[in-house]
């Protein structure tokens, strides 16, 4: 039970600390913004640590974090090959034909109005088809390698992109846009000086719930038929085996790269979106 007591005692030091700084003034400088974070996540572990060697939990139930750490350290080689079959060449390749076309279309739609009416409804039909229905039909299609893993990717993150851009697109003020034409300002004028600006932060908000939908879907995918790599088809053959500790690893590894993934992102709208109210602490 001392590693319990002790996970306790951590954690409610570990609170006092994070609510002292989060209300001082280094909370709000950068490192502050790190340092809260960082030490709440490294709180979390050493709970977990705690508690399931303070219960005496079965590592097929829940594994203790220095478990999975020793299994991502033995298992580096899988890991990282896994990682490139999943995120490198289905998740992300997926990702950023799904992003393209969805900004090709928007930008069609917002050209020739009555496409609104006609891809939209397409569009939301085919978002809302399950995964689990979708993906085995893609990876027949596309076959067993990471393209069909792809294909599920693009589906997923089309129309999340779409919808917010095309929302974007109208949300310059008409007056903008007639100053725009009293200016002589043509259509791509108008679209590339005035409308696309204001509808980064639109845009940015569907990119961002693309990177984890991509994520998933390319691990969904992997379940109905990949070749013998990749995290989903890891992940489903060590739950059969009961390897536990393998499928953390693999957890764990998905949740980094989804995080470095989101965090990249953020950077990128900060830096295009500099301007924007939401930019400005």
């Amino acid at each position: 039970m001392m590693w319990l007591v002790g996970a306790v005692v951590f954690w409610l030091a570990a609170w006092a600390v994070n609510a002292a700084v989060a209300r001082s003034a280094l909370g709000r400088t950068r490192g502050g913004r790190v340092f809260v974070p960082v030490l709440f996540g490294v709180t979390v572990l050493v709970l977990w640590e705690g508690v399931v060697r303070g219960f005496g939990v079965q590592p097929v139930i829940l594994p203790p974090p220095s478990l999975i750490g020793a299994k991502i350290a033995g298992s580096a080689g899988v890991l990282w090959a896994d990682f490139v079959q999943t995120v490198v060449k289905g998740a992300l390749s997926g990702f950023v034909i799904g992003v393209g076309a969805a900004f090709v279309v928007a930008v069609a739609i917002d050209r020739v109005p009555v496409l609104q009416r006609g891809l939209l409804p397409i569009g939301n039909f085919v978002a809302a088809l399950p995964i689990v229905g979708l993906a085995p039909i893609l990876v027949m299609w596309f076959g067993f390698d990471w393209q069909s893993k792809a294909a599920v990717v693009v589906v997923m993150v089309f129309f999340p992109v779409l919808v917010n851009l095309v929302a974007g697109l109208q949300a310059s003020e008409r007056m903008q846009r007639d100053l725009m034409a009293t200016w002589g300002a043509g259509y791509w004028q108008t679209l590339v000086k005035l409308r696309l600006p204001a509808a980064m932060p639109f845009f940015f908000n569907g990119v961002k719930i693309a990177t984890t939908l991509a994520l998933i879907g390319a691990i969904v995918a992997e379940f109905f038929g990949s070749p013998i790599v990749g995290m989903g088809f890891r992940i489903s053959t060590e739950v059969g085996r009961l390897g536990l500790d393998m499928v953390w690893a693999e957890i764990a590894v998905a949740a980094l790269a989804g995080s470095v993934f989101y965090g990249a992102v953020t950077v990128v709208e900060r830096w295009v979106t500099f301007w924007h109210p939401s930019q400005r602490h």
